[in-house]
């Protein structure tokens, strides 16, 4: 993609690698909007086991990402913790079957992704409690907002309140844990080896957690396998755009524009099942919003200190 920005009613001539970063994020955002809609056509309309449509979305990303592990060659799997990147592809692979679970039940897919944007929070407990990091009492502020914000959306104090919409929480949880170890290995690992051990390891666990389920990797009808085979494309074009995303810019800037992903995903469950989001949505996402990028922006003071 060119990198050069050219606006010719303004005669402005912009060449920015941020500009590029933040379209490719766009991109990603767009691109997951989409694979959530059609993973809840696949499941809830289509009848498929949420176990059995995670599998193949993310055995399809793999298939397609064979090009980058060839690229990668066997110098990209050497590692001294082993352990530790089976561990953080476990978490990653419950966080993907508790999200597709829940979208499978019907959560509104507005709701979920509003939700998953706590895992920001649960990162930064953990990181305190489990990596001993300092996180001073600004941060700690920032992270009750936040959890604050996914309480005014779950709204668990009302007769609506059903626990299934507990479950995007749940994918946040380990979503952070995910990150936990991330942030551990990227200490001693280079980049290569962590994606590498990902795309790798992904596919089997998943494997295993569907065959132990009754409808094991079944699909249930032409359409189910339509809609699944386009999610594992976009999930794999999604993985690509956030790649290179990060590879263009740094990752301090790129960060907000993950959030784009809210609108797009109201817009997707809007467009295919007609979901209107009610005004406590977008309160509780000012709020996570809000509070995820103070700490992202306090994490990049730390960082550049």
């Amino acid at each position: 993609m060119d990198q050069t920005v050219k606006a010719s009613a303004t005669g402005l001539n912009v060449k920015s690698p941020a500009i590029i970063a933040g379209l490719y994020m766009v991109g990603a955002g767009i691109a997951f909007a989409a694979v959530n809609s059609l993973t809840q056509l696949a499941t809830m309309v289509e009848g498929t086991s949420s176990t059995s449509a995670a599998f193949w979305q993310y055995a399809i990303a793999a298939v397609l990402s064979v090009p980058f592990v060839l690229k990668a060659g066997l110098a990209g799997l050497k590692t001294n913790h082993l352990t530790m990147h089976i561990l953080r592809v476990v978490a990653a692979t419950i966080g993907v079957q508790l999200w597709v679970y829940g979208l499978s039940l019907g959560v509104p897919i507005w709701q979920a992704i509003a939700l998953i944007m706590t895992s920001t929070f649960f990162v930064t407990i953990g990181a305190a409690i489990v990596l001993k990091e300092k996180v001073g009492p600004a941060r700690w502020l920032a992270t009750l907002v936040g959890f604050a914000g996914g309480m005014i959306i779950l709204q668990p104090w009302s007769d609506a309140f059903e626990l299934k919409t507990l479950l995007p929480i749940g994918a946040a949880f380990f979503w952070a844990v995910t990150s936990l170890f991330t942030k551990e290995l990227t200490k001693t690992e280079n980049p290569q080896s962590i994606t590498l051990y990902l795309l790798l390891l992904l596919t089997p666990i998943n494997l295993a957690l569907t065959l132990g389920t009754p409808s094991g990797i079944a699909i249930s009808t032409g359409a189910a396998i339509q809609w699944i085979v386009i999610a594992g494309v976009l999930v794999a074009l999604a993985q690509w755009f956030i790649t290179k995303a990060y590879a263009t810019a740094d990752a301090a800037y790129v960060q907000p524009f993950d959030h784009l992903k809210l609108p797009f995903n109201v817009l997707a469950g809007f467009y295919v099942f007609g979901w209107v989001p009610g005004g406590n949505l977008w309160l509780g996402a000012a709020l996570i919003i809000a509070a995820s990028l103070f700490i992202a922006h306090r994490e990049s003071q730390l960082q550049n200190n």
